[in-house]
This record gives C-alpha cells, sequence and structure tokens, in this order.
C-alpha cells in the first residue's frame, strides 16, 4: 500500500503478487474484473482485449478509474479499432460502470468457493478494488483517498445510490446507518456466524495450563558460584541445557536463535535436542564426526532461522502465545546480539506485549563496551532504555549467574505457574569473564524488585553508596577498594538488577498514595533500601545515564550517575 498514489504506477502490482505466491508453491486465484465484463471478454475471439487488459499499466488503470466514459472509450478502446467496435454497443455511462472485480460479490464469492475446493497448496485470492469506491468522484480513486474524512451530501446520495440502500433522500444530512431488520435474511445469518464463533463481542478464552516448576538441581549450581571466570552468557548456556533436560517442563523449552548459537556457547544442544527442521536433516553436515555437530531433526526443539531478526522474533511471538493460541504453553528463549533486538525488530517486541506473549527476551554480548572492538553495531547501550517503554515487560541486567537464575526461576513461575501473569522478560547478559560468586543469604527478593546490597563495607570515617549492574558491579568492586585503601572512604556496593523495576515500583507507590490520601502512605523500594544508608549515592552502568536516572525522583540525596553515552 502507498497512501500517496499508487504502488506499481510503472507496473502491475497484481502480476507481481502472483508472481511471488505462485514461486512458493500457491494457489493462486486472481479477481480482477466484475461480471460486466463477461460478455466482452466472450466476444473477445482474437485476444485483442486480454491483451489490452495485460498491457495496461496500475497508473492508467487509476487514471481510467476516475474519469469519465468518453475517456475510457477514447484511451483504452478507442486506439485500436477491433476494440472500439467491441464496444461501439455500450454508452458511455455503461463504460463507466464497468467495476473491478473486488467489488463483484459473485465473483468473490466463486472465488472463496474455488479456494476452499482447492487440495495440495494454499490459495491466495488476489483482488482488484478501487480505494474509496462508492463514495463519490472527489474520492474514489484519488490520491488524496486517505484524507477525506467526511463526505459532502453529493457523496452521500452517489453512496447511496451505488449501494443501493433505501435511504430516502431527506435523511441523507443525517447519514443514518442501514438496518435491514432483525429478520432479514442478511441479519439472521450473520448473527448466526456470530454465535458459531463465541458471541457478538471479542473475547480472548484460553484454557489455563500451568506448568509445574523446574527441578531444583536446574538452578542449583550458579547459587553456588564458581572462582574460575565466566561469562553471564555461558551461565545461562548452562542452565538452558539444565531446563532441557528437566523431565518435566524440558521438551517445553523453545531456544531461539537467529544465527549464532556458537557465539553463545549453546552449541552443544545441536545433538541434545536438534534443531528443527520440517525435512529433517537428508545431507551430511560437514562437522558431522564432531561431538557438537550441527544437527537437523524433525522433533528438533531449537528454532535456528538464520540471520533474520525479524523471523526469528515471529517465531518467539509463536511460541510465546501459543498458551492462549493452542493451549500449550512453551517457554521460548529468544537469544540474539542486544544490539539487535529492539532496535531492530521494536515493532515486533511492542506487538508481542500486546498480544500478550509470554517468555524470555535474552540479550546476549549487551552493554555499550564489551564488544567496542566489532563497532558501533555491536555497543549497546540502551536496549535496556528501550525495554523500559514496553508496559508489560519485565527488564533486568544481572551481575552474577546466581542473579540469572533467580530472575528465570521467578520469570518462569510467574508466567507458566498458578498466576499465569501476562509478562515478558528482557534480560541483557554479558561477554566479559569474571568470577561468578555464591548467593548470599536473603537476596531473592531484592533481585527481582531491582536492588539490594551485594557487599557492605567496613570502617571509614566517610560514607558513599555505589549502585551497578551488569559487568560494571565488578568496577564498583574495584572502586569500593580503592576508596577504602586511599581515601578512607566505605563504600557499600549495591546490584542493581533493574531500574525498571525500581521505577515501577516508585510509580505504583505514588499513584496509590495520590488515590489513599488519608490511608498510610507507601514507600517506595528504593527509597526503603537508600533511605537508612549514608553519604552520596554513585550510579553507574554499560548503558546510557538516562537508565539510572530513572529512579533519580526518588533518591532524596546526593545522587551522581555515571553512564556510556556516546558513540
Amino acid at each position: 500500500q502507498r497512501l500517496d498514489g499508487p504502488v506499481r504506477g510503472n507496473g502491475k502490482i497484481i502480476q507481481e503478487l502472483e508472481s511471488i505466491f505462485r514461486g512458493a508453491g500457491w494457489n493462486v486465484i486472481k479477481v480482477i474484473w466484475a461480471r460486466e465484463w463477461d460478455d466482452l471478454l466472450a466476444r473477445d475471439t482474437d485476444g485483442v482485449l486480454l491483451n489490452k487488459m495485460a498491457d495496461t499499466l496500475d497508473g492508467d488503470y487509476q487514471r481510467m478509474a476516475v474519469s469519465d466514459g468518453a475517456y475510457i472509450r477514447e484511451h483504452f478502446f478507442g486506439p485500436d479499432p477491433r476494440l472500439r467496435a467491441l464496444v461501439e454497443h455500450l454508452s458511455d455511462d455503461d463504460l463507466r460502470k464497468l467495476r473491478r472485480g473486488g467489488h463483484d460479490y459473485r465473483k468473490l464469492y466463486a472465488a472463496y468457493a474455488a479456494a476452499v475446493a482447492h487440495t495440495g497448496a494454499p490459495t491466495v485470492i488476489l483482488a482488484k478494488t478501487i480505494k474509496g469506491w462508492t463514495l463519490g468522484p472527489g474520492i474514489e480513486g484519488r490520491n488524496v483517498t486517505h484524507q477525506a474524512k467526511k463526505l459532502t451530501a453529493e457523496e452521500l446520495r452517489v453512496f447511496r445510490d451505488r449501494l443501493e440502500l433505501p435511504i430516502p433522500d431527506e435523511k441523507l444530512k443525517e447519514a443514518p446507518y442501514y438496518h435491514p431488520g432483525p429478520d432479514s435474511p442478511e441479519i439472521r445469518y450473520m448473527l448466526e456466524r456470530r454465535r458459531a464463533l463465541g458471541g457478538s463481542l471479542p473475547k480472548r478464552t484460553y484454557v489455563p495450563k500451568p506448568l509445574p516448576a523446574p527441578a531444583g538441581d536446574a538452578f542449583a549450581e550458579f547459587f553456588a558460584g564458581s572462582e574460575r571466570p565466566a561469562s553471564t552468557t555461558m551461565a545461562y548456556s548452562r542452565l538452558i541445557r539444565n531446563l532441557v533436560r528437566d523431565p518435566q517442563i524440558g521438551h517445553r523449552v523453545v531456544p531461539i536463535i537467529p544465527d549464532e548459537a556458537r557465539t553463545f556457547g549453546m552449541d552443544p544442544l545441536f545433538r541434545e535436542v536438534g534443531i528443527y527442521n520440517p525435512l529433517g536433516q537428508r545431507y551430511t553436515p560437514v562437522d558431522a564426526e564432531l561431538l557438537l555437530a550441527y544437527i537437523e531433526k524433525t522433533d528438533g526443539q531449537i528454532l535456528e532461522e538464520g540471520i533474520t531478526e525479524a523471523g526469528s522474533i515471529a517465531s518467539f511471538q509463536a511460541a510465546g502465545t501459543a498458551y492462549a493460541t493452542w493451549s500449550e504453553p512453551v517457554i521460548p528463549f529468544y537469544t540474539f546480539y542486544s544490539m539487535f533486538g529492539i532496535q531492530r525488530t521494536g515493532d515486533q517486541v511492542w506487538a508481542f506485549g500486546d498480544a500478550r506473549g509470554r517468555g524470555f527476551m535474552m540479550a546476549a554480548t549487551a552493554g555499550r563496551t564489551t564488544l567496542a572492538g566489532e563497532g558501533l553495531q555491536h555497543t549497546d547501550g540502551h536496549s535496556q532504555v528501550l525495554a523500559t517503554v514496553i508496559p508489560n515487560v519485565r527488564a533486568y541486567a544481572p551481575a552474577f549467574a546466581y542473579e540469572l537464575a533467580v530472575i528465570i526461576r521467578e520469570g518462569i513461575e510467574r508466567m507458566y505457574g498458578e498466576q499465569g501473569e501476562d509478562v515478558f522478560y528482557y534480560v541483557t547478559i554479558y561477554n566479559e569473564n569474571w568470577a561468578q560468586a555464591p548467593k548470599p543469604d536473603g537476596v531473592e527478593e531484592g533481585i527481582i524488585r531491582g536492588l539490594y546490597r551485594f557487599r557492605q563495607a567496613s570502617g571509614g570515617t566517610r560514607r558513599v553508596q555505589l549502585l551497578a549492574s551488569g559487568p560494571i558491579l565488578q568496577q564498583a568492586l574495584a572502586a569500593q577498594a580503592l576508596l577504602a585503601e586511599r581515601f578512607d572512604v566505605a563504600a557499600n556496593v549495591w546490584s542493581a538488577t533493574s531500574f525498571q523495576q525500581l521505577r515501577n515500583d516508585a510509580l505504583d507507590a505514588e499513584r496509590w498514595n495520590r488515590l489513599h490520601p488519608d490511608a498510610e502512605q507507601r514507600i517506595p523500594y528504593v527509597s526503603q533500601c537508600l533511605a537508612p544508608s549514608e553519604g552520596p549515592i554513585v550510579a553507574a552502568t554499560d548503558y546510557l545515564k538516562t537508565l539510572p536516572d530513572l529512579i533519580a525522583p526518588w533518591v532524596t540525596r546526593s545522587y551522581t550517575v555515571l553512564g556510556t553515552d556516546g558513540f
């Protein structure tokens, strides 16, 4: 569609579409000409009319749609004497009434009947219509049709006459709705179809099917920590392997990857569960003898779509809404380069939220400084900010494997447990290696709500609070040691797993307080955490300063934000 003019003024879009669908193996039915053309086509014994139809461009067809019969006679039928003779018995008004096929209900019915009867391939119906049909000569077929917001009395009269509506002239000014009566065949048919389809008002119904929680040992190793440096991306890959092995929910886990499972350490899944391909694997892969061979299977669990984030997130949409569409909940984990997620397919992510999709978007190699060597296309300093605009996303930036495990465990329970909440998760994971700390006791609530004190300072005559997330938490820990050693400053280090969740909680508290002025006022969680502490507060992330700024209204003392603004 192109609102300002014809899509292919110099060509024929219906032919292009037919070639695409036929090339893909579809059955194509074209509804181009209405019944008024049937007699002319039957008398076109030498094919001159068919040739003229095939040679006329879309731009010319649009021109004739707004022209009178004399123009059509001169410019469409006139150049060839055989064509002119074909319509010599028709008046100019008759020529003006030669309709396009998409406006002929008999032709459309015949097309749909043929489509339903066809077997062996899907069918597409390409119907040619005129934009603004029946709305009068000032609107019908014009380039400005889309801007027309109101019909004049004369245009209403044309509309009434063209559709043969029994509305008297004196009522036209009111533009009344026409109703053929509750007992008319049309109304009875529509009501019958609405009852068969579930009622007059659309509603979303599905049968909830809560899933059991994964076994505890799927997460236990991450709570123990590891002195051996590892990235959270590698921890995530290990966690996915644990989940697909889970005896209760493993078969419902759907790993989705555009094209680089090996980059994320997910290639062991090739042999364990296989890559889905409806044809299986008819060839012998080049790495067939290797342990981590590329294996495609008709019952494979991995969806690897190739270098197409649009295609990958379409799979994410299908899997993430399967709980409602098919009453079969599956747990999609869409893993991608973070820069190629919301920035590249933001429309689809928004649609996923709007469709109440559930699942995990795992944004790997995240952060502005983690892949700087690969150029600006990988320096993601803003995806966490972009995620905050989607109302039902829960955005997290974990610094340790145990935080990641807590977030995913809670997410599975929140989305697929008894409560079945219509949310989805955006989780950034990182490329840098560092020692994975063991999970401290009692931090689960703080991880989920967005903030907890990771390491408390001792000694020092002055105090400061350091908030950090993701890989920058390591820099905060280094700063803690430096401040104590050189400046006699005791710095508490806080892990800020989600500035978005902190802000959402604060906004909820503010709204509740505003609506309940006489009740005990609620205190935002971020204020509960930071108010008892002492000294200025410094927040640092691998993202734009905008991210920690989300909580600025609720930080009541000196608050300095550090970030990675700029290229």
